[in-house]
């Protein structure tokens, strides 16, 4: 076992869209970073392929943003709809810029994400990408963690230290193992096939948007996706054998009302069980999960990869103060205590959303499509809310809009992923802000009396990550939010 000699602040095993994520937050703030990931580069096939505002503006926040959003599709929304055609349940997305900034919805191509990604980090001189390279184990030492690693082209075992090791490393965590952790089991797993396609010429009669065949036979959904790329999904029967990229014709029967070996060429056959799983524990000391590592969701909200870029925006900043030994137990605590009842929400949303799809008879479809529509509308209100946490007051954990500059800019370009103070009014004399938290005011930014008023408060302390840590109406009370700082308990 050769010891490398080096010593990092965060350890990120996994560079897939949430560690590599993580990596940028973490090295923004100065820490120094190691990235292993397992592959030689970016995964070069489409797998996740929508992400919402709120992660359009983390993206924003590690500078990727400008760098990707040529390359995405601004998404319609979704519809539901029976086997004769009827529109079950609509969902479809507002097409205008919203509170944060961005549009609701987009669709996108995960391997030019991640190359974005991979190329940005090149300017970080924090962060080590060490590739083909994999973890076998990571261990807690009290006052420091291990991690050892296989280098995959010479065999050498490699340890190195880190104050933390956070596991980005997907369903199969090899970090979530070492954490000791079980899974609850929300009960959808099903085996369905996903089948991206590359058309060859415009084919807008297919539409804009998503669309899932709710037919017991065989549920299928639309996506569509960036470019001339169209993706189904389509449920595998129970016995039905695997499908095969040698064997095209069958697949090509499934996708026969749509489309035909004429209209496109498969890029890419994948058979994949979808489940419903939550980790009962995330943290175990100095080791962590976040993304798939420690929560599996069906896809039919679309919120797989968006739940994981949320897990490290939370997560990031707190260890960050946990490496400068100023993060209590309570705050590293809140990691998990905000973050699973949120995308608990998710998960057992799209459980309701798969059974419309595989509702077998009318009655049970209509009984499912009013569930769904509540639940859809619950989502829409808990998108951006966290569990119980850090902060105090009646809208602490609830995302905050992202209001632009009087010269256009919008707020988070300014900001950056530090703690910031909105307020209506200049600041009264004689009160104590620390020389590093930033404030915008309404007459810095116009929308920031907008956001403040549909809150019913005259200032918001908010954290890195854009949640409301606590707000206040008064001198008095905004003197008391100042003084608590970031470091309120739950």
């Amino acid at each position: 076992m050769t010891n490398s000699g080096d010593v990092f602040d965060v350890a990120v095993v996994g560079f897939g869209p949430s560690g590599a994520t993580l990596a940028h937050l973490l090295a923004l703030c100065g820490l120094r970073v190691l990235a292993l990931d397992r592959e030689a580069g970016a995964y070069p096939l489409p797998r996740a392929v929508h992400f919402d505002d709120e992660v359009m503006r983390v993206f924003q926040t590690v500078g990727l943003s400008d760098a990707i959003v040529g390359e995405t599709l601004v998404n319609p929304g979704m519809r539901f709809v029976d086997k004769t055609g009827q529109v079950l349940l609509d969902w479809s997305r507002p097409q205008a810029v919203g509170r944060h900034g961005w549009n609701a919805s987009y669709r996108f191509h995960q391997p030019t994400l991640e190359r974005a990604m991979s190329e940005a980090l090149e300017n970080r001189s924090n962060v080590q990408l060490r590739r083909r390279c994999e973890a076998f184990l990571a261990e807690d030492r009290g006052d420091h963690a291990v991690l050892r690693y296989e280098e995959l082209a010479t065999g050498k075992l490699v340890e190195v230290r880190a104050a933390h090791v956070v596991g980005c490393d997907g369903a199969r965590s090899l970090v979530r193992r070492f954490i000791g952790s079980e899974m609850e089991d929300y009960g959808f797993h099903e085996k369905w096939l996903v089948v991206d396609v590359l058309l060859h010429s415009p084919r807008p009669d297919l539409g804009d948007h998503s669309v899932q065949y709710c037919d017991p036979q065989r549920p299928m959904t639309y996506a569509r996706q960036p470019g001339n790329r169209r993706r189904w999904e389509i449920k595998q029967l129970p016995g039905e054998p695997d499908f095969s990229a040698s064997d095209p014709q069958r697949v090509w029967a499934l996708l026969s009302r749509w489309i035909t070996p004429e209209d496109a060429e498969i890029e890419r056959i994948a058979s994949y069980t979808f489940h419903s799983l939550v980790a009962k524990r995330w943290r175990a000391g100095r080791l962590w999960i976040a993304g798939d590592a420690a929560h599996q969701t069906p896809p039919f909200m679309g919120q797989g990869m968006c739940a994981g870029i949320r897990d490290v925006a939370n997560l990031a900043w707190k260890l960050v103060l946990a490496v400068h030994g100023e993060a209590n137990e309570a705050m590293l605590e809140s990691y998990q205590s905000e973050r699973k009842p949120n995308v608990t929400k998710y998960i057992t949303t799209a459980v309701q959303l798969g059974g419309l799809i595989n509702a077998g008879d009318p009655a049970a479809a209509l009984r499912l499509t009013q569930s769904s529509k509540d639940g859809v509308s619950r989502m829409e209100s808990l998108v951006s809310e966290l569990g119980p946490g850090l902060g105090s007051g009646l809208h602490r954990g609830k995302l905050f809009g992202q209001p632009q500059l009087k010269d256009g800019t919008l707020m988070d370009n300014v900001i950056g992923y530090a703690p910031v103070l909105v307020t209506d009014a200049a600041l009264p004399e004689g009160l104590d802000v620390k020389p590093d938290l930033r404030v915008v005011t309404a007459d810095d930014a116009p929308g920031v009396a907008t956001e403040l008023a549909t809150l019913g408060v005259r200032a918001a302390l908010l954290r890195p990550d854009r949640y409301i840590m606590a707000t206040a109406n008064d001198p008095v009370e905004l003197g008391a939010i100042l003084a608590d700082g970031l470091g309120g308990t739950p």
